[in-house]
């Protein structure tokens, strides 16, 4: 009976020296955890094959990085342009169907690789890293392209949602949209980790949530409401925080990936209507 408590108590040190270990090794591996860049030449460099009209553009950060960014033109334009954040994986070429079917309902695309991913610089992907790449793409855009910011319509994809929600708070835009975003990355890392307090020592914030509330342009999120990595609460915990106008746009059976492929028409019609009634 005298070594019953011992090895309890020998299997209870492991378990919190392993816990600890765990605990301490999340500062470290965080950002690889949300960042998930694909380098060029990785990924389908051939735009033509979806009869891609796609212009290449490079253009620099505040902070001296060099990004690589595609804009492509409708041929039946309805008069406004994405500006396109995209999520933490991949790159531009991965985005090329999508593009080609935003085009086809004459809605103009510029969308850009944040630093470290695509042909955009070599350089370490951050939170304030990717937030300096979206207001270099927005400058590049109004500047250089001459797009009026009142046919500029920001658009955020998973992580890029965060990126587009800090751009709202820094740049005038004629709207923004949010497709499958999360709140912030502490409610990721509760999720992802629930059992332990992981979301406490986490130093990435990509806090939304608090953010959104300061938010002035009319806003639009969309969710599938079969997402299991960034679940449907969490596109309703913004849309709830954000002031009007607002509309919430549920894509059913739609999981995290394929919601303009489960949309189909109806997802497409419903932005263009979004974008048009501005």
């Amino acid at each position: 009976m005298t070594g019953m408590p011992l090895t309890i108590l020998r299997y209870a040190i492991i378990t919190v020296t392993i816990v600890l270990f765990v605990m301490l090794l999340i500062p470290v591996f965080e950002r690889r955890m949300v960042f998930h860049p694909v380098r060029y030449p990785h990924g389908n460099w051939a735009p033509e094959e979806f009869n891609l009209p796609v212009e290449d553009h490079f253009f620099e950060t505040e902070d001296g990085v060099t990004l690589h960014g595609w804009y492509a033109r409708a041929e039946r334009p309805i008069g406004r342009t994405l500006l396109w954040a995209q999520g933490n994986a991949g790159n531009v070429s991965y985005r090329m169907q999508n593009m080609r079917l935003l085009l086809d309902w004459g809605i103009d695309v510029f969308i850009f690789d944040y630093r470290g991913y695509g042909k955009s610089e070599r350089a370490t992907p951050t939170e304030a890293g990717i937030y300096a790449d979206g207001r270099a793409a927005y400058d590049y855009l109004v500047g250089q392209l001459n797009i009026a910011p009142h046919d500029v319509v920001l658009f955020g994809r998973s992580l890029g949602s965060t990126v587009m929600v800090d751009l709202a708070l820094q740049r005038d835009a004629a709207a923004l949209i949010l497709e499958s975003p999360l709140s912030n990355a502490r409610a990721m890392a509760r999720q992802m980790v629930p059992i332990l307090p992981v979301h406490r020592l986490i130093s990435i914030r990509l806090d939304s949530l608090a953010k959104i509330p300061a938010v002035e342009l009319p806003l639009l999120i969309i969710h599938g409401d079969q997402d299991t990595l960034i679940p449907i609460e969490q596109g309703r915990r913004l849309y709830d925080a954000a002031g009007e106008p607002k509309q919430f746009y549920v894509i059913r059976g739609a999981g995290h990936n394929d919601t303009f492929v489960v949309g189909g028409d109806a997802y497409f019609r419903m932005l263009r209507d979004f974008i048009t009634g501005l």
